[in-house]
């Protein structure tokens, strides 16, 4: 376990001035209300935040981050307040332990909910103060290295969530040490026997080639000397998750992965660094397309270097990665080296683009009150962005792989992503499903007419693009729905000889909406649009009950009597009808519906009521007012007779097996039609009497039992004109 003490060394090596009180307070208060406390581990709870406090001082951290660590646990998992910590710390690290804290006292309907509630916190705390995100990083790291102690269950959990969002996250932030280590600890627990595989064929390879780092490393050093350049030279193999993605990736086995060493040169300016590019090109041969430039493009999360692939001594691949110091420092701390920004200063000009991401994740999370779409969001949003594109002007934009042009045209306004009708690259017209590639010059084609399309949320990527394109959605359904719902309610308050006009304008919606938990008028149309709220639990709040009771039978009779002239036959075939007492019912041929399937009807010319089954094409084109619900009746015993067809093999005995099978379920076979093809294959459709969907279900199963038949399956319609049936 780390001392207090080391701590407080580390802090004091690379902030001589700090307030090292602080640090020490923190530690006795945390240890005090920590007492009694055992990890699952079986060690001391403290021991905990310790680790976590030891992780800050690797990432250089002030002693208000550094005390958060030892505190970050207190409010959550003991009786202490936000106000204590106020009081004792001061209100920077109290605000710091504030977006620490879990939601674990609210309430949520989904777990999902609850979970995506904890990062929305994390997120807007994040916004306030970039240190949140870093201290919870460091306590996600010593959790990860100590989730041995879980059950199976657990660290399959935790290991997916650091996989999907903190692994990502803390490549976002630029700390590669972190990122790394979360990724092959994760990885361990969601692939054990594939994590385990890859750790021993790769202490295989390095056997073989014990001395090849120290000969590249001595060699390296040997031509920078030639040429009077100095740098550091590093060598190691690459970490097993990047192992495993190329792998993956590529399809292949660890032996045919040829750069699993990679060697970094650090230089003193940027001059050297390519200067150093041209020295290791001219001893050893480049691999064609494998140089990255990071220093004239940097990551968005500030990383620069150059990445060159060379065939080195022996035939091996390598990767050389060369950099300043100053970009070492970057490439290892993120935006832990930016110490402005956390200490609450201006950000520079030069880093304001490393912050964009951040400020996007602020503006979608207001707009995004879906759990699931939030985290899909915070997910694309958290990945690195490699796709780089230039505008007609000349400027880069970076994006997600497998961006569109819809993508590009939300990051320039909102106003031209929902106008977008068009697009060219590099000239040449696109469609906007086009997926952008490196180096493109993309132009935005708009129309004021044109609109979003749901279907743009199957190709697009980017967080940005999607919650616009959702937020446009809504809005548009929820004008229609709202004016749908004003068409309704008018219709059904003028049936009850009130004046919608006056209604609509007096605070009686308003009062009512309330009572409903919307709020205001609009809302409450909104709700009968989208059928949330029906119309009649609106009119029920204005009329008497038996008022209501009486006009509706009379409207349901009325708008019956409209459709059939009155002269329908009346009758009873295990359909109960809304508002409408001994009507006929005949079932649509052209989804032949059974006991068990989910039903609507509406009111035909003359021939009662028409059954469907939910869902039916022929649905969508009936007129609201003839549609009248309709239910089973549970009390009535009854057979439907439904189709069957089997594709089996055309062998002797066959048919008699089939029809035997459907004797024993119980089922009467009505007709039974047999086609043979030319590739020895027989098709029956059975016409069978069933009581309901369980029945035909069982049915089935026993044909699929029977050996050569290779295909069951339930026919909707009941004859071959069923689905042209038109509605009358």
């Amino acid at each position: 376990m780390v001392r207090l003490e080391e701590i407080l060394e580390k802090v004091a090596a690379y902030s001589p001035n700090a307030d090292l009180e602080v640090v020490r307070k923190a530690y006795v208060f945390s240890g005090v209300v920590h007492q009694g406390q055992i990890r699952q581990s079986g060690e001391p709870y403290l021991t905990h935040p310790l680790e976590v406090a030891n992780i800050l001082t690797g990432l250089k951290m002030d002693v208000q981050s550094v005390a958060t660590g030892l505190l970050h646990d207190t409010v959550e998992d003991t009786h202490t307040t936000i106000e204590k910590i106020a009081e004792l710390f001061g209100e920077e690290v109290a605000s710091l332990v504030d977006g620490l804290t879990k939601l674990s006292k609210m309430t949520f309907d989904k777990k999902a909910d609850h979970e995506a509630e904890n990062f929305r916190k994390m997120i807007l705390a994040m916004g306030r103060d970039i240190r949140v995100i870093l201290i919870k990083l460091a306590d996600r790291l010593h959790n990860m290295r100590t989730l041995g102690s879980l059950d199976p269950v657990k660290q399959r959990k935790i290991a997916q969530e650091t996989m999907d969002i903190y692994a990502p996250l803390a490549n976002r932030l630029g700390i590669g040490w972190i990122k790394t280590e979360l990724e092959d600890l994760a990885f361990m627990y969601l692939e054990p026997e594939k994590y385990a595989g890859i750790r021993e064929k790769l202490a295989k390879a390095l056997d073989i080639k014990e001395n090849f780092i120290e000969t590249v490393k001595a060699e390296i050093d040997e031509k920078l000397k030639e040429h009077g350049v100095e740098g550091e030279v590093t060598g190691r193999p690459k970490h097993l998750y990047s192992i495993y993605k190329k792998m993956r990736d590529q399809d292949v086995d660890i032996e045919r992965i040829y750069d699993i060493l990679a060697f970094r040169v650090i230089v003193k300016n940027l001059k050297d660094c390519y200067g150093v590019l041209g020295i290791v090109h001219s001893t050893w041969k480049p691999v064609p397309g494998r140089f990255k430039d990071f220093i004239a493009i940097p990551k968005l999360n500030m990383y620069q270097s150059l990445h060159t692939t060379v065939v080195g001594p022996f035939g091996m691949r390598m990767e050389i990665q060369i950099r300043t110091e100053e970009m070492h420092k970057v490439a290892e701390y993120g935006i832990a080296a930016h110490w402005k920004y956390k200490e609450g200063r201006p950000v520079e000009s030069k880093d304001e683009k490393s912050f964009a991401w951040l400020r996007q994740l602020l503006e979608f999370q207001k707009d995004l009150k879906d759990s699931d779409e939030f985290m899909d969001s915070l997910k694309v949003g958290l990945f690195p962005e490699e796709v780089f594109v230039f505008t007609p002007k000349g400027d880069i934009k970076q994006f997600p792989n497998g961006a569109t042009p819809v993508d590009f045209a939300y990051s320039i306004h909102t106003d031209i992503g929902n106008t977008c009708s068009g697009s060219k690259i590099n000239g040449k017209m696109v469609p906007l499903k086009y997926k952008l590639k490196n180096g493109d010059i993309v132009e935005i084609i708009t129309a004021q007419n044109h609109h979003p399309s749901k279907d743009w949320l199957k190709f697009i990527v980017s967080s940005r693009a999607k919650a616009r394109v959702r937020q446009w959605i809504k809005t548009e359904e929820r004008a229609k729905s709202i004016a749908l719902g004003r068409e309704i309610l008018e219709k059904e308050i003028s049936k009850h000889n009130l004046e919608p006009g006056k209604l609509m304008k007096t605070d009686d919606l308003d009062r009512i909406a309330a009572g409903f938990g919307v709020q205001g008028t609009e809302s409450l149309l909104a709700s009968i649009g989208y059928g949330k709220l029906s119309v009649n639990q609106v009119l029920g709040k204005i009329l008497p009950p038996e008022k209501l009771k009486e006009k509706q039978k009379f409207s349901f009779k009325k708008v019956f009597d409209k459709f059939t002239g009155g002269g329908a036959e009346k009758g009873r075939n295990a359909i109960i009808v809304r508002g409408v007492e001994d009507v006929m019912v005949r079932f649509a041929k052209c989804c032949n519906p059974l006991p068990g399937d989910e039903i609507d009807g509406f009111i035909t010319h003359g021939q009662g009521v028409s059954v469907h089954a939910v869902g039916c094409p022929n649905l969508l084109h009936i007129d609201r007012d003839r549609r009248i619900e309709v239910a089973w009746d549970k009390k009535l015993k009854t057979t439907r007779p439904v189709h069957i067809q089997v594709v089996c093999r055309n062998e002797k005995g066959l048919l008699a097996e089939m029809t035997h099978a459907i004797n024993n379920a119980d089922a009467n076979i009505s007709s039974a039609d047999i086609r043979t093809s030319q590739d020895d294959k027989a098709v029956c459709t059975f016409e069978v009497e069933v009581s309901d969907l369980n029945h035909l279900k069982s049915i089935i199963a026993a044909i699929k039992k029977i050996k050569k038949v290779i295909k069951v399956e339930r026919l909707k319609s009941l004859n071959k004109d069923a689905e042209a049936e038109g509605i009358s």
